[in-house]
C-alpha cells in the first residue's frame, strides 16, 4: 500500500454555513494530509473555500494499492463528507481528483 495525497475541486451552489464548515471538517480530519511528509512540507489544508468564486479544494491522504484506487477513494471520502454537510451532487458537484503527492516511505 501507497499513502496518496489528492487534490479534488468542487463547486458550491449554496453558502457553506459555519455549522456546515464543521461538519465537513470535522468528516474529512481522518484523512487529513498533515500527517504524511508532503503535506507537513507543503502545509497542505485540508479545505480551502473561496467564497467569491463559489469554489473548494479538498486535500485527503488515502491509502491505496495505485492512484486509481487512491482517487476512488478520496472522492468517496469527499461525497461522503459533503453528504454528512448537508451538500447533494447538486448542490456541491466535485470535479476530477488528482494526485498531489506520493508518501512511499
Amino acid at each position: 500500500m501507497t499513502t496518496y495525497v489528492v487534490t479534488i475541486p468542487g463547486t458550491l451552489h449554496e453558502p457553506l454555513t459555519g455549522e456546515a464548515r464543521s461538519v465537513l471538517l470535522g468528516a474529512l480530519r481522518p484523512a487529513d494530509p498533515q500527517g504524511t511528509e508532503f503535506g507537513a512540507a507543503e502545509e497542505l489544508d485540508l479545505l480551502s473555500v473561496d467564497t467569491e468564486q463559489s469554489t473548494l479544494t479538498i486535500r485527503l491522504e488515502v491509502e491505496a494499492d495505485d492512484s486509481n484506487a487512491a482517487e476512488e477513494e478520496a472522492r468517496r471520502i469527499a461525497s461522503d463528507a459533503l453528504d454528512k454537510a448537508g451538500f447533494t451532487i447538486r448542490t456541491a458537484p466535485l470535479g476530477d481528483p488528482v494526485i498531489t503527492g506520493i508518501d512511499a516511505g
